[in-house]
């Protein structure tokens, strides 16, 4: 079984709707972005920076949970240099992107522990990693996931679960969306292909992760060299 947050556009929906045509069984949480009437029996609305709306979540489908592979992918951006960030805007991404991730987690993984078996994927950034002013939010956000991942995968080695993030570079698909052309042809000049990613290079990775049981703790640069 497959669980995807943010799997109402860009990389998420992507994600969810290539497993479903694998034949695998996926759920997945939207938030903003309308769903398509066909996916309403698999796609709930949940607020992943609130708790109680993720342990809700859960609950309604925790029957169908065996075999699981949770893959975190809902996260939002906000760009403004530090010193003139709006402190509530800055704050909720590190709610969402962080905290939220981490309430998944924190609500799968009982589940995960009782069965002996789990697979957590979570999509962190080259951002994290790279010089990129007016990030500090979402870099933030995704460097905490390093240290989030390292902790939980010691806390749970033992029961058969590995948690592990993909430093994801720049993709055809999802944030991109939101950068100006401008920008978006400054980066591919700093990409050894100038090229940007196709998203079926994650798909391909997350595959590998649910199949081995020795890669776990870790933060997979998953990007055409850019470091």
């Amino acid at each position: 079984m497959i669980i995807i947050t943010g799997a109402s556009r860009g990389i998420g929906k992507y994600l969810f709707e290539e497993f479903q045509k694998s034949g695998e069984i996926v759920y997945g949480t939207y938030h903003t972005t309308s769903i398509d009437i066909d996916k309403k029996d698999y796609l709930m609305k949940v607020d992943i920076s609130k708790y109680s709306d993720v342990d809700n979540w859960i609950n309604k489908i925790k029957y169908h949970i065996k075999n699981t592979t949770l893959i975190n992918c809902a996260g939002i951006n906000y760009t403004a240099v530090a010193h003139k960030t709006h402190i509530d805007k800055w704050s909720e991404v590190i709610n969402v992107n962080l905290i939220g991730t981490f309430n998944v987690i924190r609500v799968v993984l009982p589940i995960m522990r009782e069965e002996g078996f789990g697979r957590i994927i979570n999509m962190s950034s080259i951002v994290a990693q790279t010089l990129v002013p007016g990030t500090s939010a979402y870099a933030a956000s995704k460097a905490g996931l390093w240290g989030l991942t390292k902790s939980i995968a010691a806390e749970n080695a033992q029961k058969g679960i590995t948690i592990n993030n993909l430093n994801l570079g720049y993709y055809n698909l999802g944030m991109i969306e939101e950068v100006s052309d401008e920008y978006q042809d400054f980066l591919k000049k700093k990409i050894p292909t100038a090229e940007f990613g196709t998203p079926d290079n994650i798909f391909t990775a997350i595959k590998f992760l649910m199949t081995t049981d020795y890669i776990n703790g870790t933060s997979i640069n998953l990007n055409p060299g850019m470091l």
